[in-house]
C-alpha cells in the first residue's frame, strides 16, 4: 500500500519511543508499505520538532535524511483548499500526487472526511490493524 502520514504521526513516532506511531514507521522500514512524502511535509515536521520540542539542528538534519531515505518524495503540482488548516491540505496534495491509498492521521477534521476521492483517510489504530 502507498501511504501518507500526517505530521502528527511522525512527531509522535520521534518523540515517544515504542509508541503506536513508531510501529507505523517500522511498517515502512520493513517494506510492508510505501511511504509517500513531500518537501512541504518534511519541512513542517522539522519545524515542529525545532520550535515545539526544542530539538537541536544536528538531530533535525539527521532526521531529514532519515525521512528522505525511508520515503518516496513527491512534488505536488496541484493546490487544494479542502480543510481550514493549510498543512492538512498539503497532506492531501501529497497523497494525490503520490497516488496514495491511505492517509494516516490523528486529526479529527481530516478523519471526518473519511476519504478524498479514492484515498481513504484512517486513524493510526486502523492503519496498524490492516
Amino acid at each position: 500500500m502507498r501511504v501518507v502520514f500526517d505530521t502528527n504521526i511522525f512527531i509522535s513516532a520521534f518523540i515517544f519511543p515504542n509508541s503506536q506511531a513508531e510501529k507505523a514507521i517500522i511498517k515502512i522500514i520493513n517494506d510492508i508499505d510505501l511511504l509517500i512524502i513531500s518537501k512541504e511535509i518534511i519541512d513542517e515536521i522539522l519545524s515542529v520538532l525545532a520550535l515545539k520540542f526544542s530539538r537541536e539542528k544536528e538531530e533535525i538534519s539527521r532526521l531529514a535524511v532519515y525521512i528522505s531515505d525511508i520515503a518516496r518524495i513527491v512534488n505536488p503540482q496541484i493546490s487544494i483548499n479542502v480543510l481550514s488548516d493549510e498543512p492538512d491540505n498539503r497532506i492531501i496534495e501529497c497523497a494525490i500526487s503520490g497516488n496514495a491509498d491511505f492517509i494516516i492521521t490523528g486529526d479529527k477534521k481530516m478523519l471526518a472526511l473519511k476519504n478524498y476521492g479514492q484515498i481513504k483517510i484512517i486513524s493510526l489504530k486502523n492503519y496498524l490493524e490492516l
